[in-house]
């Protein structure tokens, strides 16, 4: 990211400043930013290292101990970019869609907190079968708009 630019309150996102000579970088950089993080999905995360194999536009979850290139960048959103890694801080309320899984993430507390995981009910005395039949349908309803995991 540009530094000792004017940006964003929410996101730092560069803004352009008055008779400033070449532009386009500051607004290529903003561009960047923005389409990482509208409707922001990322491949897979928190991870502590950078994949060896990540492509130009692919985004992911920086974990709690990174390394590498990742090394101070905590919790970041790390967006790969003109074969280097950008960064972009998690900010409270927000959420990720990881496409690993299709789990939507938040970011809360200082940290990306995954969806729970929930299994059909497969005990008890007396079965109901209409009442597992709704549990399980719930169950794959909030799965798929990744409130949650099913197991």
């Amino acid at each position: 990211m540009l530094t000792d630019m004017p940006a964003t309150p929410r996101f730092a996102l560069p803004l352009l400043a008055t008779a400033q000579a070449q532009k386009e970088i500051t607004h290529n950089e903003a561009l960047v930013l923005v389409d990482a993080l509208l409707h922001a999905a990322v491949i897979a995360g928190p991870l502590a290292e950078p994949p060896p194999d990540a492509a130009e536009g692919q985004c992911w979850l920086v974990g709690a101990a990174p390394t590498g290139a990742w090394a101070g960048k905590t919790a970041a959103i790390a967006i790969r970019s003109a074969g280097g890694w950008r960064f972009a801080a998690a900010r409270e309320g927000m959420s990720v869609v990881r496409l690993a899984d299709g789990a939507r993430l938040r970011f809360e507390g200082g940290a990306w907190v995954v969806p729970p995981v929930v299994t059909s009910p497969s005990a008890g005395v007396t079965i109901d079968s209409e009442a597992r039949a709704t549990i399980a349908l719930l169950i794959a309803l909030l799965a798929s708009h990744g409130l949650l995991i099913s197991g």
